[in-house]
C-alpha cells in the first residue's frame, strides 16, 4: 500500500470495524498489530451480544439497541464481502426469574421494551421450555433481541472482509494519515500511564467451551453466568470478573466455580466435557462506558477502547460513528461514550 489515509493500531472487534468501515467508504487503510489478528479479548470464546434492561434509557444504551439491531446486517455484510462464516446468529436469550418481586419487574419491563426497542423486539414473560434455567416461579424471561457470535470466529470474517475491501493487516510498520488506538487492555495501562490517573484498567476474564449441541437455541443468563451455544456444536460459558490477578492468561479454580454454577443452573450440561479454558484481558474504562472519539490534545489521532463485555454487540456502531469522524469531521458519537469523559 503506497499510501495510507487511516492507521488502527489494534486487530481487535474495535480496530477492524473501524478499519472497515473506512475501508468500505474508499480509504486505503492499514492495521497494524504485533500479535496479530484477535489476540487479545477479541480471541475469547463466549460472544453474549445481549442488551441492557429496557428502562431507564440513556445515550449508552440507545446505542448499544442501534449496534444491535444492525448486528444481522452487518455480520450478513462482513460474511458477503470476506467470504468467512461470522458465527452470528439472533437466537434470543432465556433468564430465569426468582420470585414475585422479579416477575412483577420483568413484566414492568415487557412494557417498556414494546416502547424503548420500538416494537422491533421482544422482552416477554413466558413458561420455561425445555431448554431453560432452573426458576423457581416456573417463568422466565425471554428477550429476542440478544444475538450470538464465537469471537475468534467473528473478527477472522472482519479480517477477512477488511483486505477484501482493500486493506492491510501487518505486525508492524510507521504510523500514517489519521491515526486510530483501538489498542485494548494494553491501551488504557498506557493512557492511564501517560495521564497520571486512572483512564481504564484490564479486567480479566475467565470462560469455558463445552462439547454440547445447543446451536439453534437462546443463550441462557442466570446466577451471573452467560451460557451461548455457538453454531459449530459447542456451547460457551464464562466468565470471571478478576480486578486482581497474577496471571493474565492462565485458568484456575475461579473458573471451575463458573463451570459447576453453569451445570446448576441448566442440569442439560451436567455431562457435557470441557473442550477449551480460556483467559484473557479486557478493556474496562473508568466510566465503564465505551471511549470513542479525537483523542484530546493530540490532533489527527483517535481513541477506540473500553469495549469490556459489549464490544462486539456495540462494534457496528462504533465502525460507523468513527469513520465518520475520522473520514469526515462528522462528530456523531453520543454523550457519555466520549474519550474525554474517562480523562
Amino acid at each position: 500500500m503506497a499510501m495510507v489515509d487511516v492507521t488502527v493500531r489494534g486487530a481487535g472487534a474495535f480496530g477492524l470495524s473501524v478499519a472497515y468501515a473506512c475501508a468500505a467508504r474508499g480509504a486505503r487503510v492499514r492495521v497494524i498489530d504485533p500479535n496479530g489478528v484477535g489476540a487479545g479479548a477479541s480471541g475469547g470464546l463466549v460472544g453474549a451480544l445481549a442488551p441492557h434492561v429496557p428502562e431507564n434509557w440513556n445515550a449508552k444504551k440507545a446505542f448499544q439497541f442501534d449496534a444491535l439491531d444492525r448486528g444481522a446486517a452487518f455480520w450478513r455484510e462482513i460474511e458477503e464481502v470476506g467470504g468467512q462464516p461470522s458465527s452470528y446468529a439472533r437466537t434470543g436469550r432465556l433468564q430465569p426469574i426468582a420470585d414475585d418481586d422479579a416477575l412483577a419487574l420483568a413484566k414492568a419491563r415487557a412494557e417498556t421494551a414494546r416502547t424503548l426497542w420500538q416494537g422491533r423486539y421482544r422482552w416477554e414473560v413466558v413458561t420455561a421450555p425445555d431448554w431453560a434455567p432452573i426458576t423457581p416461579t416456573g417463568m422466565v424471561i425471554h428477550d429476542t433481541l440478544t444475538g450470538r457470535m464465537f469471537p475468534r470466529k467473528a473478527v477472522a470474517a472482519l479480517a477477512a472482509a477488511f483486505v477484501a475491501r482493500g486493506g492491510e493487516i501487518v505486525r508492524e510498520a510507521s504510523d500514517e494519515g489519521a491515526v486510530v488506538w483501538a489498542t485494548g487492555a494494553a491501551g488504557l495501562v498506557e493512557m492511564t500511564r501517560a495521564h497520571g490517573r486512572l483512564v481504564g484498567a484490564p479486567i480479566k476474564g475467565q470462560s469455558a467451551l463445552l462439547a454440547f449441541d445447543a446451536r439453534d437455541l437462546p443463550q441462557v443468563f442466570a446466577d451471573t453466568v452467560h451460557i451461548v451455544p455457538h453454531a459449530d456444536g459447542t456451547t460457551a460459558i464464562g466468565s470471571t470478573t478478576e480486578r486482581e490477578f497474577d496471571d493474565p492468561v492462565g485458568t484456575d479454580t475461579q473458573l471451575d466455580a463458573v463451570i459447576e454454577r453453569a451445570r446448576a443452573v441448566l442440569p442439560a450440561l451436567a455431562d457435557a466435557p470441557v473442550i477449551e479454558r480460556w483467559a484473557g484481558l479486557r478493556p474496562r474504562a473508568r466510566t465503564r462506558a465505551p471511549m470513542l472519539g479525537a483523542w484530546p490534545g493530540k490532533p489527527g489521532r483517535f481513541v477506540a477502547n473500553g469495549g469490556f463485555k459489549i464490544g462486539f454487540g456495540i462494534a457496528p456502531e462504533v465502525g460507523r460513528v468513527m469513520a465518520d469522524l475520522v473520514l469526515d469531521g462528522v462528530d456523531g458519537i453520543p454523550a457519555r461514550l466520549r474519550v474525554e469523559d474517562n480523562l
